[in-house]
């Protein structure tokens, strides 16, 4: 058994608290410490005095790059020209792109679930691509 200060673990803790713990507790403390210490020793060095983590916004803006009006409206476009497209295949070839690619299922999933081999899960999300370029070149 070991025998620790409260007070240079937890800093709401006014005056000295010794306790006995077991060895294995106290290595692990110590372990911590010495971390804590090489953490700020690395931020000494680094010069990285500034944190993201300061809830003005600035992670958020790093984070999350805010798209121009222009670029909105690409998006939408591409996307409702993308719908359009899935609309114009058959019904199984739609279903089956939009779970390969939107639903982000595999093509051995897809098939399990329909009862069909995989080949023909692939067949046929290969021909909607093709069919889907198809109308894209020609009506866009």
């Amino acid at each position: 058994m070991t025998k620790i200060n409260l007070r240079d673990y937890y800093p709401f803790y006014l005056s000295d608290c010794f306790i006995d713990v077991p060895d294995e507790i106290a290595t692990l403390l110590r372990g911590l410490e010495l971390q804590e210490a090489a953490y700020r020793l690395r931020t000494y060095r680094h010069k990285a005095y500034f944190s993201l983590d300061r809830g003005d916004g600035i992670e958020h803006d790093i984070l999350f790059v805010s798209l121009s009006p222009c670029e909105i409206y690409q998006h939408k476009v591409t996307n409702e020209q993308l719908h359009t497209a899935i609309a114009s295949l058959p019904d199984k070839q739609a279903k089956r792109v939009y779970a390969h690619y939107f639903l982000g299922m595999s093509r051995a999933a897809i098939a399990k679930a329909e009862g069909i081999s995989k080949a023909a899960v692939g067949a046929s999300i290969e021909r909607g691509l093709r069919h889907m370029e198809v109308y894209l070149k020609k009506y866009f």
